[in-house]
């Protein structure tokens, strides 16, 4: 298992500031378990007197002096210093130090003059001084409230945010050394995602299957209640959110069908959904074809594949996946993961649209849906070109009434190209279990119909960052 993987980005850009001969600021956020710690930690290889403090739930008085401590190490001069935090980092600032302030909202929980003392510092006292001051949290509200919102202290004078979300799908695969193949590799990411956190707990050398079942469905399993422990962590009243949270795993995904399924008032449910939209938990999609601003037709769906998984199939069930025991996976998961994991697949097809088509200038990939039709990916080029795919995950080959109705739906898609002239469109075919022989025949003798397998959506994937 790799020690670490990918960030490639964010190292750059850490370091940039760690060389700067001025004053930099960097604030680091996003929810727990993403590897933020892991990041800044990998950044500071090469520094070897860095101060870093990982602040815990504990009094200001306490956390101050384990800082000190924690400075002593690289800066023994500190503690010399008035213990102060204005006194303690404007010393550190003097001798051009990199501070990590790690878990930083717990700092501020305890003295929530901290956010305004470092505005001071940066505004009036740092003028010669080349240090560098990063801010972690896991808080998403507290982090916007010190430094990321219009109205918050640090507003404006941090050269860096780093908003830290899951791995792509071939960074998430470096963690299993080729162990699986594409098909198994697909249906890991369906469940797992790529938080580097759940993708340490999966065993290379187990099956999909036992992973699931030791990790997951056993209450004594590592990620049995994650989610549970992420979102109170975040959230003081969590009971309609999980609701929320429930209903989109379980199928609603328009407003009206939330508000029906969990009993929120709808007038309600936006402040319940804006919410979990800033918390990175649930994202908002329209049609390709349409502004997310004006659109009537907006779908929720759970951002995380774990968190997906996990209020799909975990959340409310008690005792019941124990009382099955080794027989939990085969009764309740395995007859409906190849449906579950197929909105995964549409999206890592629509990733690797690119890659697999080259020759065009693809400036938006998505899915559209009006009606009764859908289209499962779609490609808007910068030329005359529109690109339309049909994913199928399933066990049994892909039929030729996959590409009617593919036809059909892109009929009614309503796009033009940006010169006004006639569009000309491409059919992508994508399956985990091959083609009947109409299917390939019909593509031999086509030249606007090309036939993709799950190998060829992971290989387009990889080597798109290769």
């Amino acid at each position: 298992m790799p020690e670490f993987v990918d960030r490639t980005e964010e190292l750059a850009r850490l370091r940039e500031l760690y060389d700067s001969d001025d004053a930099e600021l960097a604030v680091i956020f996003g929810r727990r378990r993403l590897g933020k710690t892991a990041l800044v930690r990998e950044s500071l290889q090469e520094y070897d007197d860095a101060v870093v403090y990982q602040a815990k739930q504990k009094t200001s008085e306490l956390q101050l002096q384990q800082f000190i401590d924690a400075a002593a190490e690289s800066h023994p001069g500190v503690t010399r210093i008035r213990e102060d935090w204005d006194e303690i980092l404007g010393y550190l600032a003097e001798q051009d130090a990199i501070i990590v302030l790690d878990e930083f909202p717990y700092l501020v929980a305890q003295d929530e003059s901290l956010p305004s003392v470092l505005q001071a510092m940066f505004d009036h006292e740092l003028d010669g001084s080349a240090a560098t001051f990063v801010l972690v949290g896991s808080s998403i509200s507290m982090m916007e409230d010190a430094a990321l919102l219009g109205n918050s202290p640090l507003y404006g004078r941090s050269s860096v945010k780093l908003d830290i979300r899951q791995l792509p799908f071939d960074a998430a695969m470096e963690f299993f050394d080729d162990e699986y193949t594409a098909e198994e590799q697909v249906l890991m990411w369906g469940v797992f995602g790529g938080v580097p956190y759940y993708l340490e707990e999966v065993l290379p050398d187990a099956t999909l299957a036992e992973n699931i079942l030791q990790t997951i469905l056993s209450r004594h399993g590592t990620l049995h209640n994650e989610p549970d422990y992420v979102l109170r962590m975040e959230l003081t009243e969590p009971t309609r959110y999980f609701s929320i949270l429930e209903a989109i795993a379980g199928g609603s995904v328009s407003r009206n069908e939330i508000a029906g399924t969990t009993g929120i008032d709808y007038n309600q449910l936006s402040k319940y959904l804006n919410r979990l939209s800033r918390l990175r938990l649930v994202d908002q999609h329209v049609p390709i074809t349409e502004q997310k601003e004006r659109s009537k037709r907006s779908r929720y769906r759970i951002r995380d594949p774990f968190f997906r998984f996990w209020f799909h199939f975990v959340y409310g069930t008690g005792e019941e996946y124990d009382e099955l025991g080794d027989d939990a996976y085969d009764a309740l998961i395995e007859p409906e993961l190849a449906d579950f994991v197929s909105r995964s697949f549409e999206d890592l097809c629509c990733s690797a649209l690119r890659t697999l088509y080259p020759d065009y200038t693809i400036t938006n990939t998505g899915q559209w849906w009006y009606g009764e039709h859908e289209i499962d990916v779609v490609g808007l080029t910068a030329g005359e070109t529109l690109i339309v795919g049909e994913c199928k995950f399933q066990q049994a080959p892909l039929g030729y009434d996959a590409l009617s109705n593919l036809q059909d739906h892109a009929d009614e898609l309503r796009w033009s190209p940006q010169d006004g002239g006639d569009r000309v469109v491409e059919y992508a075919l994508f399956s985990r279990s091959g083609f009947n022989p109409s299917v390939e025949e019909a593509a031999a003798q086509r030249d606007d119909l090309r036939l993709f397998t799950v190998s060829d959506v992971v290989q387009a994937l990889s080597a798109d960052r290769s």
